[in-house]
């Protein structure tokens, strides 16, 4: 079935583009989450219409994006763990910390978007990087210290 995006679908495509896919996953998943239309010819003269509106908002989302991302370029988080001897931690710092910790910085991001290289399980810093758009990436650095 074709189908004409109007959200991004991670692994399918972005706004606009016009995809085949099962017809099933089409029935099931794209068109009841609103994500996507059916490629037939009333939609096909809808979507024109509408082109112009859903490009302008993937600028803005994108825009967003940026604007995240230039907050984030600056930025040095420090996270608090318990560390034993030779400062390795109790557990490990997740994606889901990052994100904890980043949103006391007043900035909320998925911990889906954020991918970490290596496990951090020691004392140390860090690189993490955060995919806030499929064009906007940013490299995190995160300082792991001891709990006092």
């Amino acid at each position: 079935m074709r189908v004409i995006l109007k959200e991004d679908v991670e692994g399918l495509g972005s706004i606009g583009q016009m995809v085949n896919v099962s017809d099933g996953y089409a029935r099931n998943y794209l068109i009841p989450k609103d994500l996507a239309v059916e490629a037939n010819p009333r939609n096909l003269k809808r979507f024109e219409h509408e082109k112009r509106q859903i490009m302008a908002k993937a600028e803005k989302v994108k825009k967003a994006a940026e604007d995240v991302a230039q907050r984030l370029s600056g930025l040095k988080l420090e996270i608090m763990a318990k560390a034993g001897e030779g400062g390795k931690l109790f557990g490990s710092i997740t994606t889901m910390d990052i994100a904890d910790a980043l949103s006391r910085q007043g900035i909320d991001i998925d911990r889906r978007r954020i991918s970490v290289e290596e496990q951090i399980k020691r004392l140390g810093t860090y690189d993490v990087s955060i995919r806030l758009h499929p064009d906007v990436n940013v490299k995190l650095s995160v300082e792991v210290k001891p709990e006092a």
